[in-house]
């Protein structure tokens, strides 16, 4: 096979995430946005490392199982990937690719407790980053979601169907506001342009809404008309803050070289099982709340009885997984690197009683050296490309009696169970959540004991 060249292939499986799998004259291709059973024409775009990718060109024969899908974006939309196929199909492919990934590190004999939907597959998202550009170069202003496909096309999603209907009232008067202004986009090749982001945030068993304005410095605009819009919106829910971020990055990345409060707080406040947490604009949190509550109750369960034990959570964030485990466990010690995070963290334990947490700013993989408590059970969540090498020594050397692992990354999940394994662990239970409907993404959870040599 050759590069830009086009070939038929036959898609018989799929690979986490969510990739059609071809097989070619004993090779595999992957091709995105393809389903088994599919026949189609793809162009060859990669060749690297032994994978070899293709772009799909056009489906020559397509498969029974596929639907229409909800929203009237997805065609064009880089957000969603896997709204032509029923949530139960896209379940089921889910736990066909973990599962695969597991058997294919030799990790094997244990419980599966198989996979969890979303409690909610539409408007279930609690956060969005919408971008400001355009689908064509000199184009009719548009905020939104990336074109399928396109590095810099910006769609205008304002029927988006994983939001609900506060985020696309907002967003459409934002966008309609702002194509009256005539004011620029950022560009991020040019480095130029006023309008960056919308991102508004809404706690799903709150109701309360925060909406943030990114821009540049580049312009200096009074946005005073715009929050009087915004307050004046019929919302569901209850609008508790606006806030102007300044974000001078050349990269494209929402963060805060500085921040104004343009109307109420610069907060929400989101419940979960029965907690209280404060959720700033650049918080992180579980983007599905009625999810995370279930993946939540899947970590305490396989905690078991944590009480008169100590607990890490290492890679906690605002401290969400630790707070809901710490009124059944003796001592919660929570280390997160982002400084911001931690003194969240620090915020919601006191918002929620809770005297028996420690949370810790720094790198998991130097803060655990000097942490002088034995830990009885260790919560690891860590990023996408899993836990440090350094902090996997640690983990293994506190010699915890029990691990529950977190994983947003099933492949890089089954690379550090590998690790703990060869050092006197095995895998006991895992079970598989749905946070993401419609996207390939997926959480898994983890059981792992220690075994007396």
């Amino acid at each position: 096979m050759r590069k830009g060249k086009e070939y038929i292939f036959d898609i018989v499986d799929t690979e986490f995430p969510g990739m059609g799998v071809a097989e070619y004259e004993g090779e595999k291709v992957y091709v995105k946005g393809t389903l088994p059973g599919q026949k189609i024409l793809a162009q060859i775009t990669k060749k690297k490392g032994g994978k070899i990718e293709g772009r799909l060109k056009e489906i020559i024969e397509d498969v029974d199982y596929k639907i229409d899908a909800k929203c009237p974006h997805f065609n064009y939309c880089g957000g969603c990937s896997h709204q032509f196929i029923s949530y139960e199909k896209q379940l089921e492919f889910k736990k066909d690719q973990v599962l695969k990934l597991f058997k294919d590190a030799g990790i094997e004999n244990f419980e599966f407790l198989g996979i969890e939907g979303s409690p909610e597959i539409w408007e279930y998202r609690n956060k969005m980053e919408f971008t400001f550009g355009d689908l064509e170069k000199g184009g009719e202003l548009n905020l939104g979601m990336h074109k399928k496909a396109s590095a810099f096309g910006i769609i205008n999603t304002n029927s988006c169907q994983i939001v609900d209907e506060d985020f696309r009232m907002a967003l459409d008067a934002v966008v309609n506001y702002f194509r009256g202004k005539d004011f620029p986009h950022y560009r991020i090749m040019s480095h130029q342009g006023y309008l960056r982001n919308l991102v508004i945030r809404k706690g799903k068993n709150t109701g309360e809404i925060l909406i943030n304005l990114v821009t540049t410095s580049q312009i200096d605009f009074n946005l005073g008309e715009i929050t009087e819009i915004l307050k004046a919106l019929p919302y569901e829910g209850k609008l508790k803050g606006i806030v102007h971020t300044i974000n001078d990055s050349l990269s494209d990345v929402v963060q805060a070289d500085s921040m104004e409060t343009l109307y109420g707080e610069d907060y929400i406040i989101e419940e979960l099982l029965g907690l209280k947490f404060k959720i700033s604009p650049f918080s992180f949190f579980q983007t599905n709340s009625k999810g995370a509550e279930k993946l939540y109750s899947i970590v305490k369960d396989f905690l078991g009885n944590a009480e008169n034990k100590t607990v890490f959570d290492l890679y906690c964030g605002t401290g969400t997984i630790g707070q809901i485990v710490a009124p059944s466990a003796q001592k919660v010690i929570g280390v997160e690197l982002i400084e911001e995070a931690v003194e969240a963290a620090k915020e919601n334990a006191k918002l929620n009683g809770l005297d028996n947490c420690q949370f810790i700013a720094g790198d998991v993989a130097k803060v655990i050296q000097d942490i002088k408590d034995k830990p009885d059970i260790i919560i690891l969540d860590p990023p996408r490309p899993g836990v440090h090498p350094k902090a996997m020594e640690y983990v293994i050397k506190f010699n915890a009696p029990e691990i529950v692992y977190v994983s947003c990354n099933p492949k890089t999940l089954v690379n550090d169970l590998r690790v703990l394994e060869e050092n006197g662990y095995v895998v006991e239970r895992v079970k598989v959540k749905d946070m993401f409907a419609h996207t390939p993404h997926v959480e898994t959870v983890v059981l792992m004991s220690r075994v007396e040599k």
